[in-house]
C-alpha cells in the first residue's frame, strides 16, 4: 500500500499508470469511498447509486473496470456514463438521473477517472460529494478508509451496474434550452485535442447556430496531434492559424477531459486565463448593475492584478484564492460568489449554472458574449474588451523544475532571503501575500512563487509596468531558486 501513498494529492488522486495507479488502487479506493459515503451521510450502501465517467485515456476503461468492481463488492450501485467530459460526471451528481435508474435514491457522488492535461502514461481521478469536489481534507480522510479497508481479493458483491446511460443528450439538450439560437452568425473553432471534449462540445456549438471549424475531435488517449493542455501557448499553434485563415470570431481549445478553456480571439492571439475572466467579469457586472447587484467573483493567486482592480472598479467584488480547483470552488460557496476562475482556465459560474467548472459551458458563455456584442457593433472584437491589461506587463508562467520532497524547504529558504535582503529586487515590497506560496507585490507589479499541485515543479508569474522591469523580477527569483536547488540536490 505504501506505493499508493503519494497518490492522494490535493484536489485528486493522480500519477503514472502502471506505478502509482493501478487497478488494485482503483478496486480498493472503490470500496474505500463507499464506506467513507457511509460516514458521511449515514446511509447503507444499498441506498448508494455512484456515477462513473472516464476520460479518452487508453487504460482508463480497465481502471473504470476496476473502480466500479470495487464500489459494487460493497453492495452499492453504479451508473456508469462511460467516456464522457469531467463536466458530465459533475452534472450527473447535480441534476440526477432518472429515477428508473436508482430506484428514486439520488446519485450521492460522482467518480471521474482522468488526468486532466497530464500526458497520456498518467492517470487518476476526481471525486465528489454533495454537489462539490473533495478537498484536500477530505481526499486525506479517503485514503485513510481507503487503505484501512484494503483487500487483495476481488469480489463480485451485490451492488448493481447499470450500463450505460447517456448523459450528454440530457446536457446537450440542456444547453440548447439555455442559450436557444445565440451562435448564429458566430464562427468558431473547436480544437478537442483528441480528448473528451469532441464528443459535445463541436455538436452543441452548431445546435446553438455556431459556423463551427473542428480540429482533433475524436478521442484518442495517445493524443497524437499535440498535449492537451490549452494553458501551454504552444498546444495551440494550429488553433491560432486556423482562426486567422478562416477569419473566424473565436478558437475554443479544451484540454483533456474538458473542465478547462482556451481561448484565441479574432487576430490568433491568446488570452491568459485572467484576461478571459475579466470578459466574462465585465459581461457579467454589466448584467447585474441594473438589478442593483454588486457580484462576487474569485479568482486566485497568479492571476495579474489588473483584473482584481478592474473588477473591483466597475462595480464587482473580487477575492483572490489559492490555486486549485478544490479551493476555487471552496471560496465561491463562503462568499457566495457566482463567477471564478483561474490562469489554468477552470471558469465557474454560478450565474445560470451551477458553480463547477466546465469548459464548454464557458465556450457557450464566449459565444454568447461575442453574439450580442457584434448585435450592438459588426466590427466588436474580445480585445476591446481587455483595454486595463494595455497598462501593465505581464509574463507567461514560468515552470521551475524542483523534486516534490524540495518544495517545502526551498520555498522556506526563498522567504528567509528576502527576509534578509528586502531590496533584493529593487523595488521597495509592498505587501507578501502567503496564501498561496508567496506573492511579493510592488508599487504597480508583484512577483509570485508557488508549489504546483500536481507537478514537481514550481510556478512563477511576474508583472510590472514594462517587460525590462518584468524580466528583472524573474531573473532575482530564478537566480533565488538556482542557488537553492542546486545546493540541495
Amino acid at each position: 500500500m505504501d506505493r499508493y501513498s503519494h497518490a492522494f494529492g490535493k484536489n485528486d488522486i493522480r500519477g503514472i499508470y502502471g506505478e502509482d495507479i493501478t487497478e488494485e488502487l482503483f478496486y480498493n479506493t472503490g470500496r474505500g469511498y463507499v464506506k467513507y459515503l457511509e460516514n458521511l451521510s449515514g446511509k447503507t450502501p444499498e441506498k448508494m447509486y455512484l456515477t462513473v465517467c472516464m476520460d479518452a485515456r487508453t487504460h482508463s476503461p480497465a481502471l473504470s473496470k476496476a473502480l466500479q468492481a470495487g464500489i459494487t463488492s460493497t453492495g452499492a450501485h453504479v451508473i456508469d456514463l462511460g467516456l464522457a467530459p469531467t463536466p458530465i460526471g459533475y452534472y450527473s451528481e447535480v441534476v440526477g438521473v432518472p429515477n428508473e435508474l436508482t430506484g428514486g435514491n439520488p446519485v450521492i457522488a460522482a467518480c471521474i477517472i482522468t488526468a486532466s492535461h497530464n500526458p497520456k502514461e498518467y492517470n487518476g481521478m476526481k471525486m465528489t460529494y454533495k454537489n462539490r469536489t473533495l478537498n484536500e481534507s477530505q481526499i486525506k480522510e479517503l485514503k485513510e478508509y481507503t487503505f484501512s479497508n484494503w483487500t487483495n481479493e476481488i469480489t463480485d458483491g451485490n451492488g448493481s451496474l447499470v450500463q450505460k446511460y447517456d448523459i450528454i443528450s440530457k446536457y446537450t439538450d440542456e444547453m440548447v434550452s439555455k442559450f436557444g439560437n445565440i451562435g448564429k452568425g458566430v464562427k468558431v473553432v473547436v480544437d478537442s485535442a483528441n480528448a473528451t471534449g469532441g464528443i459535445v462540445g463541436p455538436q452543441l456549438y452548431k445546435k446553438l447556430g455556431c459556423e463551427v471549424i473542428e480540429l482533433y475531435s475524436e478521442p484518442d488517449g495517445t493524443f497524437p496531434n499535440h498535449h492537451p493542455n490549452p494553458s501551454v501557448e504552444s498546444t495551440l499553434d494550429v488553433l491560432k492559424q486556423t482562426v486567422v485563415d478562416n477569419a473566424a470570431d473565436i478558437g475554443i481549445a479544451y484540454d483533456g477531459d474538458s473542465d478547462r478553456i482556451g481561448v484565441i480571439d479574432n487576430s490568433g492571439n491568446y488570452l491568459t486565463g485572467d484576461k478571459l475572466l475579466l470578459v466574462y467579469a465585465i459581461d457579467l457586472i454589466n448584467e447585474c448593475k441594473p438589478k442593483g447587484i454588486v457580484p462576487k467573483i474569485v479568482s486566485e493567486v497568479k492571476c495579474s492584478q489588473v483584473l482584481y482592480d478592474t473588477i473591483d472598479k466597475i462595480g464587482g467584488k473580487s477575492y483572490m484564492s489559492k490555486t486549485g480547483h478544490g479551493y476555487i470552488k471552496s471560496m465561491m460557496y463562503e462568499e457566495g460568489a457566482i463567477l471564478a476562475g483561474e490562469m489554468s482556465g477552470h471558469t465557474f459560474f454560478k450565474d445560470r449554472y451551477y458553480g463547477f467548472d466546465d469548459a464548454i459551458y464557458a465556450g457557450c458563455r464566449i459565444i454568447e458574449i461575442i453574439s450580442k456584442n457584434k448585435k450592438l457593433n459588426p466590427d466588436f472584437t474580445i480585445k476591446s474588451m481587455l483595454k486595463p491589461f494595455e497598462a501593465v506587463y505581464s509574463s507567461p508562467e514560468v515552470r521551475y523544475p524542483c523534486p516534490n520532497e524540495l518544495k517545502k524547504s526551498t520555498l522556506d529558504a526563498v522567504k528567509v532571503k528576502i527576509a534578509e535582503n528586502k531590496d533584493i529586487f529593487g523595488k521597495e515590497i509592498k505587501d507578501i501575500i502567503t496564501i498561496d506560496g508567496m506573492r511579493i507585490v510592488f508599487d504597480g507589479g508583484f512577483a509570485l512563487i508557488r508549489q504546483s499541485n500536481t507537478e514537481p515543479v514550481f510556478t512563477l508569474r511576474f508583472e510590472a509596468a514594462d517587460k525590462s522591469e518584468c524580466e528583472k523580477f524573474q531573473s532575482v527569483m530564478v537566480g533565488l531558486l538556482d542557488s537553492i536547488v542546486k545546493v540541495a540536490q
